[in-house]
């Protein structure tokens, strides 16, 4: 049996033409009742997102509120999908509000002392300036 298109497919975008061919194929060598395998449903579903759920469900043949459940079923789940893994996150630097102040006295047991007075968010290693003077020092 030949499918004559008619004046409706015709006029039908060529992606939904490519479902609906696919949809057809299924439909004449499918087993009795079985249902309509997920990958068919999934691209019925952008189709109808792109052209419209009631134009896409009339020229599919499928039942309209059959593909607005997938439609946003899909919806649901593509939010989930977004919040949980984000393709790029952006980081924006917070503002310096409170700057930091320290004061350090050093003094060893010959009297040699140090003062060090730190005004600034850039800290230094305060651990190799104490060495270095204790080294000094001795």
């Amino acid at each position: 049996m030949k499918l004559i298109p008619s004046r409706q497919t015709l006029l039908l975008p060529p992606q939904i033409e490519s479902v609906r061919q696919r949809l057809e194929r299924w439909r004449r060598n499918r087993k009795q009742r079985s249902p309509i395998p997920e990958e068919l449903w999934a691209s019925a579903a952008v189709l109808a997102r792109n052209y419209g759920l009631a134009k896409t469900a009339r020229a599919l043949r499928l039942d309209y509120y059959s593909l607005k459940e997938r439609i946003e079923a899909g919806d649901r789940q593509g939010s989930r999908e977004m919040t949980a893994r984000p393709a790029f996150v952006e980081l924006v630097p917070q503002p310096a509000t409170a700057v930091s102040e320290c004061t350090m006295e050093l003094e060893d047991s010959s009297g040699a002392r140090m003062r060090i007075h730190l005004k600034g968010a850039a800290v230094p290693n305060l651990t190799d300036l104490s060495n270095s003077f204790w080294r000094i020092g001795r």
